[in-house]
């Protein structure tokens, strides 16, 4: 079983892609607490995701995968985009709550999440996929479940939040389970 190092100390997205990723004959094993972290100044999703991906292939040694995701609101001409993770300071809450004070005016709440996945395979070929999933920014939090902006994030196919998804339904229509099952066909393709 070849190990693929998942460049990300998110548990949350450690379960999400190891969950994606079953039945490959890979095995997504942790990024070590003394890995550095690389600056993320890539200009798109795709830029900060192999940035990242090299990063933790040239600290390890093994083939490596990272993301890079956020929520893009059209009002807010796409922010706060590639900045989702340090969009203000503190806890997804605090966030998530400039988000809500920063959009109080609009009425225009259509948003998407996007990931882009960067991979670096054993010989060094560098790849990348990219998933979205359309939705709409609702005015408070609704559902416990997720991480970072999934209670505001309406899907209106659902008729509920990503935040009030059971994790294997939000898994089949997300951004990053979209961008790892092309990422999955990929890896099939070369394996």
């Amino acid at each position: 079983m070849l190990q693929f190092v998942l460049a990300s100390h998110n548990n949350n997205k450690m379960a999400e892609m190891a969950a994606i990723l079953s039945g490959l004959d890979i095995e997504v094993v942790p990024l070590p607490e003394n890995a550095p972290e690389p600056e993320e100044n890539g200009a798109t999703f795709e830029e900060n995701a192999l940035i990242k991906a090299k990063s933790a292939a040239a600290f390890t040694g093994l083939p490596a995968i990272a993301d890079d995701s956020g929520l893009c609101v059209d009002a807010l001409g796409g922010a706060p985009g590639i900045y989702s993770a340090r969009y203000g300071e503190g806890t997804d809450r605090d966030r998530n709550t400039l988000l809500l004070q920063n959009m109080s005016n609009q009425d225009d709440r259509a948003c998407r999440f996007v990931c882009a996945i960067a991979c670096i395979l054993p010989g060094g070929e560098a790849l990348t996929v990219r998933g979205e999933c359309e939705g709409e920014l609702l005015r408070e939090s609704h559902g416990e479940g997720g991480f970072g902006y999934d209670p505001l994030f309406y899907v209106p196919a659902y008729g509920c939040t990503f935040g009030e998804l059971p994790p294997e339904t939000k898994n089949q229509i997300s951004h990053r389970g979209r961008a790892l099952r092309k990422l999955r066909k990929e890896l099939e393709a070369r394996m």
